[in-house]
C-alpha cells in the first residue's frame, strides 16, 4: 500500500476538523473563548509542517497543511478583530 494514501486520509479528516470552528466563527463573530496565543502558535506550527512537506515533496502533507493554514489564519483574524 502507497502510504501517501493514508497520508491523505489523515490530510483529509484533520482539515475537516477545523471546517466546523470556522463556520461558527464565521457566522457568529464570537471568538471569546478561543484562545489567540492557541491559534497563534498552532498557525506557526502548520506553517512549519507546510515547509517540511515541500522540503521532502509530500503531496499530502503539503495539501492537508495549505488548506488548514488557510483555515486557522481565517480563524485567528477573526479573533484578532472581534476579540
Amino acid at each position: 500500500m502507497n502510504p501517501e494514501i493514508i497520508g491523505y486520509l489523515a490530510a483529509i479528516l484533520t482539515t475537516a476538523a477545523y471546517v466546523p470552528q470556522m463556520v461558527k466563527v464565521l457566522r457568529h463573530r464570537h471568538t471569546q473563548s478561543i484562545s489567540l496565543g492557541m491559534y497563534a502558535i498552532l498557525s506557526g506550527g502548520i506553517a512549519a509542517w507546510f515547509v517540511y512537506g515541500l522540503m521532502i515533496n509530500s503531496p499530502s502533507i503539503i495539501f492537508a497543511n495549505g488548506v488548514t493554514f488557510g483555515m486557522v489564519l481565517i480563524i485567528l483574524a477573526m479573533k484578532i478583530r472581534h476579540g
